[in-house]
């Protein structure tokens, strides 16, 4: 088989995969999928279907809760070994309010905690450390019709280190 060939029918393959929607999850009641990336080694226009390698390795892998959407997402290295989960929690809006992130070990390295308004916009992302440390925050304000105009940014001690400005221009 073309060397080409197989390679871009599995980037289609994954892409597909990775593109099913919340919707097609709950509906088809996906629990996990998996993309395993394949590495095609000797690819040269000289070498012979005898002489190319694949060697697949695990790439992620995502784990859905039963409303679709996504509780955990893994992380995999290179050589195939585990190198992160993330595990997130919703509120009844849907919205993420938390995305924690472990290690190989299943040890807390960072995590992401993110607070709402009343009408759903979000106002605060707090990342703390391992230890409960704040590391970073960020706070959002909005306008009248409810699109972002400003997000500031602190550091470890709260220190404002950016002001990010969002303008619209219309039609």
């Amino acid at each position: 088989m073309n060397k080409s060939v197989l390679c871009g029918f599995f980037i289609l393959f994954a892409g597909m995969i990775f593109s099913q929607k919340k919707k097609e999850i709950k509906k088809h009641g996906i629990k996990a999928i998996t993309v395993t990336e394949v590495k095609i080694s000797n690819v040269s226009e000289a070498a012979t279907e005898d002489a190319v390698t694949a060697k697949a390795i695990m790439d992620e892998k995502n784990i859905y809760d039963k409303e679709g959407r996504l509780a955990e997402h893994y992380k995999y290295g290179k050589d195939g070994a585990l190198k992160a989960i993330v595990r997130y929690k919703y509120n009844a809006e849907d919205d993420v309010i938390e995305e924690a992130e472990y290690d190989d070990k299943n040890s807390l390295k960072e995590k992401q905690t993110v607070k709402y308004n009343k009408l759903g916009e979000k106002t605060e992302e707090l990342i703390t450390d391992k230890d409960g440390k704040q590391v970073k925050r960020h706070t959002y304000s909005y306008d009248a019709s409810g699109l972002k105009t400003e997000r500031k940014t602190y550091d470890a001690n709260n220190a404002l280190v950016l002001t990010k400005k969002y303008t619209y221009a219309y039609k």
